[in-house]
């Protein structure tokens, strides 16, 4: 079987990573907020399979600092340590862009990522009350950050 391999992400991958945003989000970012991200120049990478689109992540680079925007799997390969293998390499990538700190929003509903965040060291620093948008109206953010230096 071949290995999942990390790719930056262009605009070949969009309607593919829109498609998987939309599977695993109730209210996805559109591929036009995939598109601005690229435009950005925003940290966007896709973990393939052979042709197979296993993940995504979008990080915001500003200073020294490091913001993690999007993350994710797909369901058929959740499970399977593919979230955690794309998470260090996002914070791999914010410190070789000499970034000392990675931050993150995460809804409390979220549990498998809430448990990802602390046991690579995430720390919740705050909550966004409202934040995201939420079948019955809106539900907190949990604010995480993490020390890369």
């Amino acid at each position: 079987m071949l290995p999942a391999e990390f790719f930056p992400m262009n605009a070949h991958d969009l309607d593919a990573v829109a498609a998987l945003e939309a599977s695993l989000q109730v209210f996805p970012w559109s591929r036009g907020n995939f598109a601005d991200s690229l435009e950005a120049g925003h940290s966007s990478w896709v973990l393939r399979r052979g042709g197979d689109l296993i993940g995504f992540s979008v990080m915001m680079r500003v200073l020294d600092e490091a913001h993690l925007l999007n993350i994710g799997v797909a369901s058929a390969w959740q499970g399977q340590g593919h979230g955690a293998r794309m998470l260090r390499q996002v914070m791999e990538n914010a410190r070789l862009a000499g970034t000392n700190r990675l931050f993150l929003e995460v809804r409390p509903s979220n549990e498998r990522a809430v448990e990802l965040y602390r046991h690579f060291g995430f720390r919740q620093i705050g909550l966004r009350k409202g934040y995201y948008p939420a079948l019955a109206g809106r539900e907190d953010g949990l604010v995480f950050d993490k020390e890369l230096a």
